[in-house]
């Protein structure tokens, strides 16, 4: 009898890393399907006749997207459970990442970005979802770091090929590309995964209905810090993501290339950093607001650093020590959120913080090219307004208590 439970435990011990992989790899898709529009705005807007101050509007149309998405799909997974979540935000992107590269109207592009966004943005909650089912609370800083790897690697990936895909065909490739990758690899994650047995229970028992849910989830005084946090650093992450390539172009006649180059070196030290700091957190008690607040200070400052500099060559020195900052935050406040809901809500969570997060993702690419172009094409007050949203962020985590009392733990061995 040992024996066989001895058994059953190393198959769950290696199939989590699948669990984690597959999880992982959706996340670099949809994350590459977003980054996709950075290195290919500039030519979308001149093949479209799109001006420069209004190339924001995709990106917020695909954010708005992204927010609804997460809004609701974390419910759906908790109903429907993370495999037909996952599956069906990969094939749903892919498909609408392959009709705007088709696409040769403004408006009817600005829609699809939107449509994009909403399939897009399930991928999150659902991954959550599927890996706390299988990762233990105290090592959760370790997964979520591997996991959320995935977003920094989507830039690194997006920044690398778009460039060089456009220079030797046209920017409709890369969507045409990474939007077939996508479908493809959502038929993998359907025949792959599945929910797995760590459960994280409340001391008090939770209604079921969506509207209790919601209740307890705007309840939690945590939870909505925590919310606040992560749409401040979002705020600055996403904003720097979408406007950095146009703005080293355009502000400093950087050449596209170089610009790409730039911001995949940014993201790169995000591939590294994110499971780096995960480790450590959980190796120091799972400590993790402290730490994601030296971070966003860190982030604020390098921020403002970026926005003083004028060459490429101090673009690049710069970029690793800002990608550091820009996405380590991340995990950290990923892994306090199930530590401060119970399990059948750790979907919903997930996606209704993830959505709050993101509409600073929405509200900032409008909202530095109106100061872009107000300041009189001030490189400085652009990077400034991104630097408000860590600040912000760092304020909202100072009053979190990381370590609520009504959470435990129990690991079903029977699944």
């Amino acid at each position: 009898m040992t024996e066989r439970l001895t058994g059953a435990s190393t198959a769950i011990s290696r199939y989590r890393w699948v669990v984690l992989s597959l999880c992982w790899l959706a996340l670099v898709l949809t994350s590459v399907d977003r980054s996709t529009w950075g290195p290919a705005s500039v030519f979308v807007g001149e093949d479209l006749g799109v001006p420069l101050a209004s190339l924001g509007s995709f990106a917020t149309a695909y954010y708005v997207g992204y927010v609804l998405s997460n809004a609701g799909n974390g419910f759906l997974s908790d109903r429907l459970g993370g495999r037909t979540i996952v599956t069906m935000s990969l094939v749903g992107a892919g498909i609408f990442m392959m009709i705007f590269g088709s696409t040769s109207s403004a408006t009817v592009g600005i829609g699809v970005q939107a449509v994009v966004g909403l399939f897009a943005g399930a991928d999150y909650a659902a991954g959550v979802k599927l890996i706390t089912s299988w990762f233990r609370p105290d090592e959760l800083g370790k997964a979520m770091g591997i996991f959320l790897s995935a977003t920094s690697i989507g830039v690194v990936v997006a920044n690398s090929t778009v460039p060089m895909l456009i220079e030797h065909f046209a920017w409709t490739t890369s969507y045409h590309l990474f939007g077939a990758l996508s479908v493809v690899a959502g038929v993998v994650c359907w025949f792959l995964l599945r929910s797995g047995p760590v459960d994280v229970r409340a001391a008090a028992t939770d209604s079921g209905s969506t509207g209790a849910v919601i209740m307890t989830i705007l309840r939690n005084r945590n939870l909505m810090l925590v919310a606040v946090a992560g749409f401040g650093g979002c705020w600055g992450t996403y904003g720097f993501i979408t406007w950095s390539n146009t703005l080293m172009i355009k502000g400093h006649s950087v050449t596209p290339s170089t610009a790409g180059f730039i911001v995949a070196l940014f993201a790169a030290l995000g591939v590294f950093g994110k499971p780096l700091i995960g480790i450590i957190s959980d190796r120091f008690n799972g400590a993790r607001r402290v730490p994601a607040m030296i971070v966003l200070g860190c982030f604020a400052i390098t921020l403002l650093v970026f926005g003083m500099l004028s060459t490429p060559i101090g673009f690049l020195l710069a970029a690793p020590f800002l990608g550091l900052s820009a996405y380590c935050y991340l995990p950290l406040l990923v892994a306090l959120i199930p530590r401060l809901v119970s399990s059948h809500v750790v979907g919903s969570s997930a996606g209704v913080t993830n959505a709050f997060w993101n509409i600073g993702s929405v509200l900032v690419p409008i909202t530095v090219g109106a100061v872009f172009a107000a300041s009189g094409k001030s490189f400085l007050a652009a990077f400034a307004t991104l630097a408000a949203g860590p600040i912000v962020a760092m304020v909202a985590l100072y009053f979190v208590d990381e370590r609520p009392s009504s959470v435990s733990v129990v690991i079903d061995t029977k699944s």
